[in-house]
Formats: C-alpha cells, sequence, structure tokens
C-alpha cells in the first residue's frame, strides 16, 4: 500500500547513504540501458475527454510503423518526468506507449514538484483526497476512454493485443480496464501494487475470471511482510479462472522499487521486473 506506513518503511530502511543516492534517481535515469534495437521515439501531450473530464496526458511510439499499445498507470504521484522517460523506454522496444494523469479530475500533472515525495505529510494531505475519486467505477470508465483513444492513433495495431501496466494504485487499474475490456487487453503487468486484494465484492483480484491473457504481478518485500496472504489469494484467484499470472515477491525490494525516481528505486530488481513484463508483452501482444 502507499500510505503512512509505506513512508515509516522507507524512512526505517533507508540509510544515509541510501538516500543520497535516493535523491539523485532523477539523474540516474539517463544511465538506464536502452533496449537491444532500440527504435527511435518521438512523444506528444495529449488531451483525452472522458465522461468526467479532459484528462492530460503523454503519448509516446516508435517514428515508423503500427505497433501494439500500452496503457500506462502511474503511481501514487502520478504522471511525471520519470514516467515520461519509462513510457519512452517502453515505446523503444517497439510499442505505442499511453502515460495518463489518473487525477485528472482534481489537478493537472505534475501532482508533485522535484524533491516532493509521498512520504512528507504536506504531500500526502494534498493528494490522498484526490485517490477517492477513483472509484472502481471511474477506473473503468477512463480505462475505456484511454483505450479508445490510443486505437484512434495512426501509430497503433489494432489488430495485435493491447497491454497495461501499473504502479502502485495503478496495479488495480489494469486489472479493471482488463475486465473491462477483455477484446482488446491480453496483457497486464502490476509493479508493487496497492489494494489489488481486499474484502470487497468488486476487489480487483475477483476480476480474474473476466480477463484474457498473461498477468505478472511483482510484489515489494515489504508489501509481502505487511499481506502475506495477498499473493495467496492472487494464485487462488488465477488458478481457479485458468489464467496464466506470474505472481513473486521480489526480495528485498521495498515498495515503490520499480520507479526510476523513486527513494527505494532498486535498479537491479527494477530491471528484472521490466525484462518479465517485456517478456509477457512479446508474447501476448
Amino acid at each position: 500500500m502507499c500510505d503512512e506506513l509505506t513512508a515509516a518503511d522507507t524512512d526505517h530502511h533507508l540509510s544515509r547513504r541510501q538516500l543520497g543516492v535516493a535523491a539523485g534517481a532523477i539523474g540516474a535515469t539517463v544511465l538506464l540501458p536502452a533496449p537491444a534495437n532500440a527504435r527511435p521515439v518521438k512523444g506528444r501531450d495529449v488531451v483525452i475527454t472522458t465522461p468526467d473530464g479532459q484528462c492530460d496526458a503523454y503519448f509516446t511510439a516508435p517514428t515508423t510503423g503500427r505497433h501494439p499499445a500500452v496503457l500506462m498507470w502511474p503511481d501514487i504521484m502520478g504522471l511525471r518526468p520519470a514516467f515520461r522517460t519509462m513510457a519512452d523506454r517502453l515505446a523503444q522496444s517497439g510499442y505505442a506507449v499511453l502515460v495518463v494523469n489518473q487525477f485528472y479530475r482534481s489537478a493537472k500533472a505534475p501532482i508533485v514538484q522535484p524533491g516532493e515525495f509521498f512520504d512528507q505529510p504536506a504531500v500526502r494531505e494534498r493528494i490522498t483526497p484526490w485517490r477517492a475519486t477513483l472509484t472502481p467505477a471511474a477506473t473503468t470508465s477512463d480505462g475505456k476512454a484511454f483505450v479508445a483513444f490510443l486505437d484512434r492513433q495512426k501509430e497503433v495495431d489494432t489488430k495485435r493485443g493491447l497491454g497495461s501496466a501499473g504502479y502502485c494504485l495503478g496495479g488495480p487499474m489494469v486489472l479493471r480496464t482488463a475486465a473491462a475490456l477483455p477484446a482488446r487487453v491480453h496483457a497486464g503487468a502490476s509493479f508493487h501494487g496497492a489494494g489489488l486484494v481486499t474484502d470487497a465484492p468488486d476487489s480487483a483480484h475477483r476480476l480474474a475470471p473476466q480477463l484474457r491473457g498473461g498477468y505478472l504481478f511483482a510484489i515489494a518485500t515489504n508489501d509481502d511482510a505487511r499481506s502475506p496472504n495477498d499473493k495467496v489469494a492472487l494464485r487462488e484467484a488465477f488458478a481457479a479462472a485458468k489464467r496464466p499470472a506470474e505472481i513473486e515477491v521480489y526480495e528485498g525490494a521495498m515498495h515503490g522499487w520499480c520507479v526510476i525516481d523513486s527513494k527505494v528505486y532498486n535498479q537491479p530488481q527494477a530491471e528484472r521486473a521490466w525484462a518479465r513484463m517485456l517478456d509477457l508483452f512479446a508474447k501476448s501482444l
């Protein structure tokens, strides 16, 4: 989860040296290895009309050809330079990528400024009320609008399946979109997903029977320590639905480890999770 307890975990586990490394995480983005046979890409800011308003987003794709689409849902700190960089990197591997500001009902991106993190009380107090607007119904409605936008882009090959990737609170958004549009969404990846398993009748993990294709769940060590039964519930739900799913706790990786501007960014484990996503998308899309 992305809450006060997660913030406390971060402060407890990070040493002074690690905090120094984390503070330079954004600068380290230029050190990310480019994919083999990286394609030249071009990105642009876009605005997408949804039933609830105008969503600001970033779309990026290879400069030539048509490609499978991927819908990317950011973490609790929303659309920002780190996610633009990550979207561009995925596009270099041959995908047309849309990364959205899911908080568009409340504020335009970026919703955080350089140096701000969710573990800061003022930042948490600002963002937390916005999260309440992201109901299952709102997420499903948004997902349909975002996929429709992707399918209208000349860079998207609509004959190929569409993938989705979500970070933190974006994890359940992957499943809700996929369940709403199983004919289009053929693969999903959740990285340190928050709220995937709850007691609610409409909990995201209960959507497994409605899904198509394969799924990846990369779980943080501290998330698993706090909710060890979540991975079990996910495995049982996907096994019962006969849906292929790779569900793994990443040793030593804390909540947020896959995002390049995170205080707990763990490059070796983030690269391994990224590679698993690429493998899933290559097989499924």
